[in-house]
């Protein structure tokens, strides 16, 4: 279990340290994001009119009412006899004295006016006196690689009659979209600010393949359980190293037990696995077999030898290191181990080197991803809400990837010789 620990504890030592000291002076300074609200400027464009009596809304429903308004707005909420009604039915009629909460740009408000008869009045709606205020919340998530929004179009989404939430804006890499918000077609990485129901916004984020950020991810009701999470995983690992069980049928039973004691509910456990991950392993795991079994590796490693004749080892394992690492930035590193671990293998035979220095190559190497925002979820996951462009990446996994080559060769020769 702890065989990779010592060189991938080393590994780990050193990224961190170059990272802390001198790899963040590499990515391009950029303001300290802001968080909720405040990092999208909503109090610029959220307002709240009041229908009044003999105004063109009267008797309309609010499709007709946005019909009528000839801008492109949002109606968040709606305040009747003192109680705010979320992401009121698109159908229903309005009334004099009903107030609205709007979003639309500060621009389009004199057009709003002149076009319905509606009274600005201000942030009315939203005092604390009003019924139902309290309950409604927004929350920022980012869009993540396994989600259902991934493609599609805002308007199509009709995410308020859904899911009853709505969609403020959306930040993509730097920039924040706040205009024509139903003609966005969401991407992996979005940064998303969502309005809602303080109660049912957590499960609903959930439900639409969002990870919540900042402060709102510590608010989902798992604190609770990291004990009794931990304990499970302990209790897999220990089973491990006692021999008592195999490293998949352990973890098989902990992920089974997260799913009994509610640690994962139930209605997640089919979304939580990664299945196109599943899937392209299953592909690649014969493509790994026939590349050893017809002698496909022995030949690619054949060729590594005849390139590398004379050459001593540490070079080699550099070399299937580096080629590890380069083939993980753009395909999943998983699939990337699948294929190199024959050729690791058949080079060590080939030279007739122990082929414990070459594997754990391989896996440094796949576990090393840093040049690219596709070579792993964990860089897709960061590039919007940290602004990054693909070239930031390269800025900082460059020279974090000599680094790991560096400082892993010799400390794979020091635990594993050859």
């Amino acid at each position: 279990m702890f065989d990779f620990t010592p060189v991938g504890g080393l590994v780990t030592l050193a990224g961190v340290a170059f990272i802390a000291l001198v790899g963040w002076r590499l990515l391009p300074s950029r303001p300290a994001p802001k968080s909720d609200a405040d990092m999208f400027d909503i109090e610029d464009y959220i307002t709240e009119v009041e229908i009044l009596e003999g105004s063109k809304g009267v008797g309309r429903s609010l499709a007709e009412f946005v019909d009528l308004a000839a801008i492109d707005l949002q109606v968040l909420g709606l305040v009747r006899n003192h109680v705010r009604v979320h992401a009121p039915n698109p159908e229903r009629p309005l009334e004099a004295g009903d107030i609205l909460i709007i979003e639309t740009d500060a621009d389009e408000l004199k057009t709003l006016v002149e076009n319905t008869g509606v009274r600005l009045v201000g942030h009315v709606a939203l005092a604390e006196d009003v019924v139902g205020s309290r309950d409604i919340t927004v929350a920022e998530a980012v869009v993540m690689a396994n989600s259902p929004l991934i493609g599609q179009c805002v308007a199509k989404l009709q995410l308020r009659r859904r899911h009853g939430i709505n969609l403020l804006a959306v930040a993509r890499k730097e920039s924040r979209i706040h205009r024509r918000l139903s003609d966005i077609i969401f991407r992996n990485g979005d940064v998303l600010l969502l309005h809602g129901r303080e109660n049912t916004l957590a499960d609903t984020m959930s439900d639409l393949g969002c990870l919540p950020l900042a402060r709102r991810g510590v608010n989902l009701g798992f604190r609770k359980r990291i004990p009794l999470a931990l304990g499970i995983f302990g209790a897999a690992i220990t089973a491990v190293l006692s021999g008592l069980l195999t490293v998949d049928v352990a973890f098989t039973i902990g992920a089974v037990a997260m799913v009994l004691t509610g640690i994962l509910p139930i209605k997640e456990t089919y979304t939580s696995i990664d299945w196109p991950v599943i899937v392209l392993l299953g592909a690649m795991i014969p493509v790994g077999t026939a590349l050893e079994t017809s002698g496909g590796a022995a030949q690619i490693a054949r060729g590594v030898m005849a390139l590398g004749e004379g050459v001593p080892p540490w070079a080699l394992l550099a070399a299937i290191l580096t080629v590890t690492m380069l083939l993980s930035a753009v395909i999943n590193n998983a699939a990337t181990v699948l294929l190199m671990a024959p050729i690791a293998l058949g080079v060590a035979r080939g030279l007739g080197y122990s082929s414990d220095p070459f594997l754990m190559a391989v896996a440094i190497g796949g576990s090393a991803a840093f040049l690219t925002p596709i070579g792993h979820q964990s860089n897709t996951l960061v590039m919007g809400p940290g602004g990054y462009r693909f070239a930031d990446y390269l800025r900082m996994g460059i020279p974090l990837t000599v680094l790991v080559v560096v400082v892993a060769i010799p400390a794979i020769l020091w635990f594993f010789p050859v």
